[in-house]
């Protein structure tokens, strides 16, 4: 089937169809473009969506968990899926628009070329057609003239009363009308030859070519759209196995989530390293012996039982937000009363002690850990933290340190390697140039290694002052006395365990020892029952001795300033809260952190106890 043939006289509906062609493959030609514009917008959502859920900076202990890791694998996947929502649009921009873009513009420009000679070879066979009519009329009337002049001759010629003369030039009018006709008749014959000749190789000849190229171009035209609609699938087809990949990346992902693994962990990132709190013992009110009252009722008979104290002793005692008993004191009990109430009234007096410490510490933490919100840091020995996590904390950042040195060293062999080759060949370079190099790097290195020595300090501290649980998971603790020596026991008041501001107990030293298997109360020999019912307002012993390490400025109530180097008194150790308290003078006394302080304690002073 041939458009020249079957077509050859709708040249005006073929114009209008191939530009129809035309504004489809442009139409088709936006509707990718709009495709495309949705796939990067959907790129582009799918992107933010997963930098949004993306693990911040400060979240990173979330890695810790299988399910969370799994969540980020999943965010990572979904990143590689909005890449491939990408590639569709390249692709299509590239192997459908701009093809397409181009191909429009040379089908019009052939368009425009093949309608314009079918138009050309309209225009003349019009024009011939036009001349034909011309020559036809021309024919016509020249026959008529002819016939009009014939008959006027043969009139003139039947007339006698008509001279010879007119009958004569009536008769060559007659013959040039007869000539003019028998011309005209000749050049009509002969270009309605012509005509039919061309008007032939018109609707035979050059339209059919024309209109022939022009079904060319618009089958190729259908053609190109056929495959641009196939590339227009293979570009989703060509990306389904890489998101067919990272959909199973997402599958796979899903599947490594362990429970648990993720409950272990749990315990590891919240595990203090405290052991849970003793049976709390039972308190017989019902013994017959006469009991002092403790420090914690609310009456006051207790001030009635206190001995005077000179003014001075008052100022001694610091103790940070408690105010002093200011009822008079009067004179002491017989010493027989005394040792009875001694030994009814001591656990509640260690325990009172506890507390006081305790609470002191807690606020002290408090105020700490509240002036390190707003300052936006953390004490750089993780002081605040539990021993066991402060533990860990201490333990990655040795490892970093660590990792640090080693890059350095490796640099450093790099270094020392290329002086010895610039040495051997010095036209490689000059030795001496990689000597501030190496000075620096040496620097950095003994920077470091201080670094490291100093967390591996704190780490020592932590890892000797942390428990030791034993069969039966209580704390001992061995005492140290100038005059007698007493087997080490179990203290069993329960209050002696406050919990600190950060998870930690507190625990008072004793200068005396309970015997759990007879449930009594043995009095330490070498202190009075005086220093322990006036507990709140004695000056407490010093049990030794520490060098400030670094400086601590002391802003919060409770603790005391120090200096680099600075000589103090111990006078409590550290029970695993971080802090320890010292004495400057007989008016200057407070906490420090452990470990800014360097602790000497003495062994045979009053009050002294290790921690097994």
């Amino acid at each position: 089937m041939s458009w020249g043939t079957e077509l050859w006289d709708q040249f005006d509906n073929l114009e209008k169809h191939t530009q129809w062609g035309i504004d489809f493959v442009e139409k088709y030609t936006k509707f990718v473009k709009e495709r495309s514009e949705i796939e990067l917008n959907y790129a582009r959502q799918m992107r933010n969506l997963s930098k949004k859920y993306q693990p911040k900076k400060k979240d990173e202990d979330e890695n810790k968990y299988t399910w969370c890791r799994a969540f980020h694998s999943t965010l990572n996947e979904l990143n590689d899926y909005a890449g491939q929502h990408e590639v569709i649009a390249e692709n299509m921009m590239s192997q459908i628009i701009a093809e397409l873009t181009r191909y429009s513009q040379e089908i019009k420009t052939e368009r425009k070329t093949h309608f314009h000679d079918g138009r050309k070879a309209q225009q003349h066979i019009e024009a011939g057609w036009k001349q034909l009519e011309s020559c036809k009329r021309k024919f016509e009337r020249d026959c008529k003239e002819a016939d009009r002049a014939q008959q006027y001759f043969e009139k003139m010629d039947a007339d006698i009363n008509v001279t010879k003369a007119d009958v004569e030039k009536a008769r060559q009018q007659a013959q040039m009308r007869h000539q003019m006709a028998s011309d005209s008749k000749s050049e009509y014959s002969s270009y309605l030859q012509k005509f039919n000749q061309e008007q032939n190789e018109h609707y035979y000849t050059i339209i059919p070519n024309i209109f022939q190229k022009i079904q060319a171009m618009e089958e190729k035209r259908i053609e190109r759209m056929g495959e641009s609609l196939k590339t227009f699938a293979e570009v989703d087809r060509q990306i389904l196995p890489i998101i067919g990949k990272c959909l199973d990346g997402m599958t796979q992902a899903a599947e490594s989530i362990e429970s648990k693994t993720d409950s272990s962990q749990v315990i590891e990132s919240y595990k203090s390293g405290f052991e849970p709190p003793g049976d709390v013992e039972f308190e017989d009110y019902g013994q017959a012996m006469k009991r002092t009252v403790s420090e914690t009722s609310l009456t006051n008979s207790r001030s009635e039982n206190k001995p005077e104290r000179s003014s001075k002793s008052k100022t001694k005692t610091l103790w940070p937000f408690i105010k002093k008993n200011k009822t008079p004191k009067q004179c002491k009990e017989p010493l027989s009363h005394r040792f009875n109430d001694l030994m009814t009234s001591k656990p509640r007096m260690q325990c009172l002690r506890s507390l006081r410490r305790g609470l002191s510490l807690k606020l002290l933490s408090l105020n700490a850990h509240v002036r390190n919100l707003i300052e936006g840091s953390n004490p750089e020995d993780f002081s605040h933290l539990p021993p066991e996590q402060r533990r860990k904390k201490l333990q990655a950042k040795i490892d970093d340190i660590n990792k640090d040195i080693q890059k350095e060293m490796d640099q450093r062999d790099a270094l020392t390697k290329m002086k010895e080759v610039y040495i051997k060949n010095p036209q490689m370079g000059d030795p001496n140039s990689v000597d501030p190099r190496l000075a620096e790097i040496a620097h950095n290195i003994e920077k470091l290694q201080v670094e490291a020595q100093k967390f591996e300090g704190w780490l020592a501290e932590v890892e000797g002052r942390m428990p030791v649980k034993s069969d039966t998971s209580r704390r001992t603790s061995t005492v140290y006395e100038t005059q007698n020596s007493t087997p080490p026991t179990n203290n069993n008041c329960a209050q002696d365990r406050e919990s600190s501001p950060d998870g930690s107990y507190t625990e008072e030293p004793s200068s005396e020892v309970q015997t759990s298997n007879e449930s009594k109360v043995q009095p330490e020999t070498a202190e009075s029952g005086d220093e322990f019912d006036d507990a709140e307002e004695d000056m407490l012993p010093t049990i030794g001795t520490c060098k400030a390490l670094y400086p601590f400025e002391g802003h919060n109530e409770g603790t005391i300033a120090i200096t680099e180097g600075e000589l103090l008194y111990v006078i409590e150790e550290d029970k695993g809260d971080g802090w320890t308290r010292v004495r400057r003078n007989e008016e200057e006394e407070g906490y420090v952190p452990t470990s800014y302080v360097e602790v000497f304690l003495d062994s045979n002073a009053k009050g002294a106890i290790t921690y097994i």
